[in-house]
């Protein structure tokens, strides 16, 4: 039996608990989560190595999944553009069910390998794009279908799963295993098995738009402004990362669009905004690049 459905020897009287006991037992049980994605370090730091010059070519981050590992991915995708202004376009989900099933679950989705083959091909997967595959138990055939087609057009494929020895794992490019064992509620990978997901896929995702440029130090300088909040952001972060006072730093930044980058830039170089625009492009995005040059 897989570990992810092999009942808890720990919580055998979980129905039994005060609440309490049942919030001690499903928050304490996710420090496994951490330490299965610790352990399988190496293994992503290959997976963002390998990724990273595909990336720069032009490639997409593809992710593929079912049920709550294919929620996850959705997550993932759709938080790059707001966060690092990262185009829709290259940041692509493909969930068992289609779109419907990110609300409401689709009981047997996840068995059609075929479907997963036809959805994968469905957005002409090319040689520079990285396909991220996720699933829990490691033998989803939706997710298996996805891979042999993501395999068969070039693409890097990443699989990423829960279980030892498991054919997404094992099939892909770079295999990442989370090895989270058994559930507080037997084979609820919605728990520490999700969580770990979660923090691979921000991991992964993180890390490649670091290696992008998409951040100075540990800051957000090319976040996508699409509210009142992340507006008020991009002045705190051009002040913090300038020195500059408000009234400056909000001045800046209306003259270049509120593009943090360009504006850190224009300020600490003391350029007009158009020749740190130009700085800029001529460092390939790179804030650093750009004050040394």
């Amino acid at each position: 039996m897989l570990k992810t459905e092999t009942p808890s020897s720990e919580h055998t009287q979980l129905d039994q608990y005060p609440v309490p006991e049942l919030v001690a037992a499903f928050v304490d049980d996710q420090f496994n989560a951490v330490q299965a994605v610790r352990a399988a370090a190496p293994q992503l730091a290959a997976a963002i190595e390998a990724a990273v010059p595909r990336i720069e070519a032009g490639g997409r981050l593809v992710y593929v999944g079912a049920g709550t590992s294919g929620r996850l991915g959705v997550l993932d995708s759709v938080e790059l553009y707001p966060t690092f202004s990262w185009p829709p376009a290259r940041a692509v989900a493909l969930l068992a069910g289609g779109e419907g099933a990110m609300f409401v679950a689709v009981e047997g989705a996840e068995d059609d390998r075929a479907q997963g083959e036809r959805d994968l091909l469905s957005v002409a997967p090319t040689a520079n794009d990285v396909v991220l595959l996720l699933a829990a138990s490691g033998g989803t055939p939706y997710v298996l279908g996805a891979l042999h087609a993501a395999r068969a057009a070039g693409a890097l494929t990443i699989g990423i799963a829960n279980n030892t020895a498991s054919p997404v794992a094992g099939a892909a490019h770079v295999g990442i295993t989370l090895d989270t064992g058994p559930e507080v509620i037997s084979g609820s990978t919605r728990l520490k098995a999700g969580t770990s997901q979660k923090i691979v896929l921000n991991t992964i995702s993180s890390a490649i738009m670091v290696r992008l440029h998409k951040v100075y130090g540990n800051l957000m300088v090319d976040l996508k402004p699409t509210n009142a909040k992340l507006f008020a952001r991009t002045v705190r972060l051009t002040m913090h990362a300038t020195g500059a006072d408000e009234d400056a730093a909000r001045a800046a930044l209306e003259e270049c669009g509120f593009h943090v980058k360009v504006a850190i830039v224009a300020l600490l170089k003391k350029v007009p905004v158009p020749q740190a625009a130009s700085l800029l492009a001529q460092a390939g995005g790179s804030v650093r690049g750009a004050l040394g040059a």
